[in-house]
């Protein structure tokens, strides 16, 4: 689900198994399939183009830095949600046993860029965000 006044952005992430990875971003995460082959699976991730691409060797745990309090993986990408949406996934994430990273929690509180937050891991290690802010206002605030 694009959205019109936002064009999609394209990224390619490194996976070890694509069954898994497929598992994880279809079947847990409900990102629609595009085109795919036996070398890589294109996703709708939340109106974005996420390609999948089966490189074994491209696959490392990332770097950490600390941000309000929590090691935060340097290399991550994710999205920002409504807050019953982000609500709602953290739910069904919880109860699937997904790997959270940073278990969801709101960070900056009573600060500029107050947002909830919580980071996820998919099969392969990549690390993902997924945010929300009550006022979206406070997206860029400093």
């Amino acid at each position: 689900m694009t959205n019109p006044h936002m064009p999609p952005f394209h990224l390619a992430i490194a996976v070890d198994d694509l069954a898994k990875a497929d598992a994880f971003y279809h079947g847990l995460l409900g990102c629609p399939h595009g085109r795919r082959s036996d070398q890589w699976i294109d996703y709708d991730f939340f109106g974005h183009q996420l390609v999948a691409h089966l490189s074994p060797a491209d696959c490392a745990a990332a770097r950490t830095n600390v941000v309000d309090g929590h090691d935060v993986p340097a290399r991550h990408f994710g999205v920002v949600m409504a807050p019953k949406d982000w609500r709602r996934l953290a739910e069904k994430l919880q109860k699937a046993g997904a790997d959270f990273i940073i278990k969801p929690d709101i960070r900056f509180r009573g600060e500029p860029g107050e947002q909830g937050t919580f980071f996820v891991r998919d099969p392969a290690g990549n690390a993902l965000e997924f945010k929300c802010f009550e006022d979206m206002a406070q997206l860029f605030a400093t």
